[in-house]
Parts: C-alpha cells; sequence; structure tokens
C-alpha cells in the first residue's frame, strides 16, 4: 500500500525531448480530428438531392434528409420558383417510427403547390404518436433548415392538414409575430382541419367505443380480460388491425355487401352509426383511432390518465334509449389529463396573422363542426380579424380537388400583401379562374356557415 501522504511521481517536462514533445502535439492533434470526424458522421447531413417522385414537375428539384432530432423530410422547389414557401404539416399521426416514404407520399398528394409554383417543405415529425406541440416544433425547425440551406424566401406559409391543421393552429401561435422582429410565418392555412384541440376532436370516440361495446359486446370479447375502454387497448396487447375488422363484420357485416348481411347485423349497424352519427365508410378507422391512437395518447403520452369523460352524456338514435344509457359503460375524465391534452393541443385563439381555413361540409373524419370549435375559441380571444373559413359541398378529408388549393393560396396571399382580408365569395371567385388549368372541380359554398359542433357530438354530462 502507499504510504499516507506520499504523492505519486510524476514524468518531468524536462526529461521530455523536443521530439517527444512534438510527437504528443500531433498525437493530441489527430485525435481532436479523429473526435471531429465522428462528430460530423454521427450528425445528420444537410438536404440531399434526391428524384423527385411523381406527379411533382419533372424540373423540380427535391432533397431529402433527417433533422438532428430524428425527423426525415422532403423538399421540392419548381423551377421557377415564386418565392412563396409551404411548411406542410402533415396528418394522422403515424403511430409507428417515421420513415422517409411517408414524407414523399404528402409531396405527391401536395404537388398541387409545386405546380402552382411554390417550394414545399414537409417535416415526418421526430416519432410516431400524438403530440401536437412537438410536431409544429418539428416543422418550426424544418423551416430554419431550409433557410440555412435556401435562403430566406419571400413569404412562408403554414399549411396544416387534417391532424395537422391542429399542429398548426397551434404554431400559428407558438410562433406568431413578436414585434421587433421578422415572424417566421405570414399566414396559416387550414384544411380538413383537426380543431380546438384534442379533446373537442376525439371525445366522439370514446362514445363509439361504449356504443359498439353495448351493441357488439365484442372488443373485448366476454371471454378477455377486461379493460377501460379509453385505454384504447391494454398495455402488451396483440391484437392486429386485421382481427378488429373481422370483429367488426362479425358484428356489423360491414366489409360484406348490404345483400350479404344478416337482419341482425344491419340492424346493429344502423343504430350504433345513429347514435354516433358516423358514416358507415369510416366506421372501421374510427375505431382503429380509438384502439390504437387511444392506447398511445392515454398511455405513452398522458401517464395511463383518461382524458375522457362520458358519466351522464345522454345518448340518442337507438330503438331503445332508455336501455342503450343503463347500459354502455360510463368514464370520468381526469382533471390532470384534461389539462395535458388541452396544454399540448387546444389553440388558445390569439392570432395575430392570417389564417384561412377549407373543409368540406360531409367531411368524415374530422366533422366540420370542429371549424366551429376553432372559430368560437378565435372569437372569445378577440382575434376574428384574422380569421376567414371557407366550406365546401364535398365528402372527402384527405384531399378535395385541385383548383381549390392554388385558389386559397391567392387568396391568402393578397390578404398577406395587400392587407384585403378575403370573403368567402372571393375565393370562391378565384377558384373558377383556376378550372382551366387545373380541372374542374370548385365546389365552394359561399354561404354556408358550420354548426357548433354540440349539434353534432353530445356536450352535456362529460
Amino acid at each position: 500500500m502507499m504510504a499516507q501522504g506520499r504523492r505519486i511521481a510524476r514524468p518531468r517536462e524536462a526529461s521530455r525531448t523536443p521530439l517527444a514533445r512534438a510527437a504528443l502535439r500531433r498525437a493530441a492533434a489527430l485525435l481532436l480530428l479523429a473526435t471531429a470526424s465522428l462528430a460530423a458522421w454521427a450528425k445528420p447531413a444537410g438536404p440531399q438531392a434526391a428524384a423527385c417522385p411523381e406527379p411533382v414537375p419533372r424540373d423540380a428539384r427535391c432533397y431529402t434528409g433527417q433533422d438532428d432530432e430524428g425527423a426525415f423530410y422532403w423538399i421540392a422547389i419548381p423551377a421557377s420558383w415564386n418565392q412563396v414557401l409551404v411548411m406542410h404539416a402533415h396528418g394522422g399521426p403515424e403511430l409507428g417510427a417515421p420513415t422517409l416514404a411517408r414524407g414523399e407520399e404528402d409531396l405527391k398528394r401536395w404537388a398541387v403547390m409545386v405546380k402552382a409554383g411554390y417550394a414545399w417543405a414537409g417535416s415526418t415529425y421526430r416519432r410516431g404518436g400524438y403530440g401536437v406541440t412537438m410536431a409544429a416544433e418539428d416543422t418550426e425547425r424544418l423551416r430554419r433548415l431550409f433557410v440555412q440551406r435556401f435562403g430566406a424566401p419571400k413569404r412562408t406559409v403554414l399549411h396544416g392538414q387534417s391532424y395537422g391543421g391542429g399542429v398548426a393552429a397551434k404554431a400559428a401561435e407558438l410562433y406568431g409575430p413578436v414585434p421587433g422582429s421578422a415572424a417566421p410565418y405570414d399566414g396559416v392555412l387550414l384544411t380538413s382541419g383537426v380543431l380546438g384541440g384534442g379533446g373537442n376532436a376525439y371525445e366522439f370516440r370514446l362514445d363509439l367505443r361504449v356504443v359498439y361495446q353495448y351493441v357488439c359486446q365484442n372488443h373485448p370479447r366476454p371471454d378477455e380480460p377486461p379493460y377501460p375502454l379509453w385505454q384504447g387497448l391494454p398495455e402488451g396487447s396483440t391484437m392486429t388491425r386485421q382481427e378488429l375488422a373481422a370483429r367488426v363484420r362479425d358484428c356489423t357485416g360491414v366489409g360484406l355487401p348490404a345483400a350479404q348481411r344478416t337482419p341482425e347485423q344491419a340492424a346493429r349497424l344502423k343504430t350504433i352509426l345513429s347514435v354516433v352519427r358516423i358514416p358507415e365508410r369510416t366506421l372501421l378507422a374510427h375505431l382503429q383511432w380509438a384502439t390504437w391512437l387511444f392506447q398511445d395518447l392515454t398511455q405513452k403520452r398522458l401517464g395511463s390518465r383518461n382524458p375522457f369523460g362520458n358519466e351522464k352524456v345522454e345518448y340518442r338514435g337507438s330503438p331503445d334509449d332508455a336501455a342503450l344509457n343503463r347500459g354502455v359503460l360510463r368514464y370520468a375524465a381526469d382533471p390532470q389529463a384534461v389539462a395535458a391534452l388541452a396544454a399540448d393541443s387546444r389553440p388558445g385563439g390569439r392570432l395575430r396573422l392570417p389564417v384561412l381555413t377549407l373543409h368540406a361540409i360531409h367531411d368524415p373524419t374530422a366533422f366540420v363542426e370542429l371549424e366551429s370549435s376553432y372559430r368560437e375559441i378565435v372569437e372569445a380571444a378577440g382575434a376574428s380579424q384574422w380569421l376567414v373559413q371557407t366550406f365546401s359541398d364535398e365528402s372527402d378529408h384527405s384531399y378535395l380537388s385541385d383548383p381549390e388549393y392554388p385558389a386559397l393560396m391567392s387568396a391568402l396571399l393578397q390578404w398577406i400583401e395587400r392587407g384585403e382580408k378575403p370573403t368567402a365569395e372571393n375565393v370562391a371567385q378565384l377558384c373558377a379562374t383556376y378550372e382551366a388549368r387545373y380541372g374542374v372541380g370548385c365546389h365552394l359554398r359561399p354561404e354556408y356557415r358550420s354548426p357548433p359542433l354540440s349539434t353534432r357530438v353530445p356536450a352535456g354530462g362529460r
């Protein structure tokens, strides 16, 4: 053992020759160089040139990459770029890991933006699963990356589609104009938006789960362990989408031609659709969201707490509403979960830049009444002067018609550039002028105003 207080002997600097000292300096420099090289290798490279997918114009330039947080992205710049950048926030949310293929799907779907002369950039977000504020941050990170590589555009429009509409509505407030500094976004376009926050947007899917279970008794089956339906599925469940589709088919006949359904299946289907007020074609999709998205949201994002309640909701539309209301499962929302979901996803309505929306009146996925929820939030914040809503007589969700989107962009940019707030009639007139180039497809209804969400989804008793 070393004697207490004895110092470890160190080689004296004087004993090293000049050559030895030079060798040590070279070794240290090489070590620093190797460390820097490893760091550069580990850091994602910037945008890399890639072949543009069809139907993006052939003369456009496309780029792909992965940002520092792990989000993939696609960028497309038309040959005759008008110096306006469209930052796209996509729908979903996807529940698996992000992939470059998902970004390619978005670019292909929104190729009309590139055809109209706009640069386009879209992030896959850093991870799958629910996270509105996270997705807003990831979209803003890509905007900054675009500016670093390609320079600042003249104007930047944030476009949110579906779930991405909620993302863009949140980002409009997180990154809105601040006095004394340049604003990252000049305007916002929300199409088919899941608006008003996650509580408003998804509460009806708890209604669907409890009504479906009352009618069908097979999700879960009586011989399976019970669990609170707001959980979506128990942790560790191996149930697949194909298995859920088979259960829905067994109970309601969905997936079979109507002529092949039994009278009992037809009756059960009618009850579910009448009470929850969704179309048959999206019943399975809504059940899937109320299964796997609920599992992600409640268990992974909210600490296994429930943000949805139906304790005293009165359901109507069945052959025996009294029996239905006695028999459905009831759940109380956890206040902490409600607050956490609202903090992440609910906009405050404090707009400081132009926001233009488009929603199909018969949207089967994100009800048109969600526009009313958003309008009410903006009105309560005293910011109505920054919001214009338009509606189309269509029944799709993921994409409407080609000429409508360039018309919306033109109206929004005129508002930004000239301060001329458009009306729904102005947008409809602009759309008609774009049909010669983009094909017939203007279905705008300037006179329409969305009804309150409470006319579609029971509001009382939650």
